[in-house]
């Protein structure tokens, strides 16, 4: 066991598997239904705007997104968007419920030579059944030695986590693709965060890379996770 660092944390979505790019394709067909009634970029702006005030009441995921892409359409009908796009906003959903997991590039291997020397949590955000249905989907869940399924991630939730093995965040590090939820409040915690700036991310997950701190990483991909690891101790 490494003397300095005893525990790594994963995010999932769009670190260990693919689903941003799931959420842009519903996007694009939700722009195609309301064609006749906002232009691309608006409507784009006005669900961006209707998810950033519903996180507090519907929490991250699909459910969600599928709720704020019902508000927008009304607001941007008039109240008078047809059943029938409404019943294919809720088809998209329960499409993007099921749909088959596909790992990242190296995120099987990146799991498993990590959890050789140090203790790896998989840290996630988002519906709790969706997320149980993608961990085990994944064939990664018998790798980590505990799941935090969070409504959201902040400096205080992990610092909760990190506590619980018994070192403390100052002895973790926590490895993903969102600036503001992966890496920046975990360097806040007192930890170091790895950012993999190669997936897509949704636009209320971008924050500013935290460049002046000493715990901060950036890796192209998955593959570049165990030397850094390495080189922290």
């Amino acid at each position: 066991m490494a003397q300095n660092l005893t525990t790594v944390g994963f995010d999932a979505d769009d670190t260990l598997w693919h689903n941003e790019r799931f959420f842009q394709l519903t996007q694009a067909r939700f722009a195609e239904l309301l064609a006749d009634h906002a232009a691309p970029d608006h409507l784009a702006e006005r669900l961006l705007a209707a998810e950033r005030r519903n996180i507090g009441h519907y929490g991250f995921g699909i459910k969600g997104f599928v709720l704020s892409m019902i508000e927008t359409a009304l607001e941007v009908t008039d109240n008078r968007v047809p059943g029938d796009v409404i019943a294919e906003l809720i088809a998209a959903g329960q499409e993007m419920l099921s749909h088959p997991i596909e790992l990242m590039p190296h995120a099987q291997a990146a799991v498993e030579a990590a959890a050789e020397t140090h203790r790896v949590l998989l840290i996630t955000k988002g519906d709790l059944l969706d997320q149980e249905r993608k961990l085990a989907q994944s064939g990664l869940g018998e790798l980590f030695h505990g799941v935090e399924i969070v409504s959201d991630k902040t400096p205080r939730v992990y610092a909760e986590i990190f506590a619980r093995p018994g070192a403390g965040a100052d002895r973790g590090l926590m490895v993903g693709n969102s600036m503001k939820s992966d890496v920046v409040p975990m360097i806040r915690a007192g930890g170091w965060g790895v950012f993999l700036p190669g997936s897509l991310s949704w636009a209320l997950e971008h924050a500013e890379a935290p460049q002046e701190s000493p715990r901060f990483r950036e890796i192209p991909d998955l593959s570049g996770l165990a030397p850094v690891l390495e080189a922290i101790g």
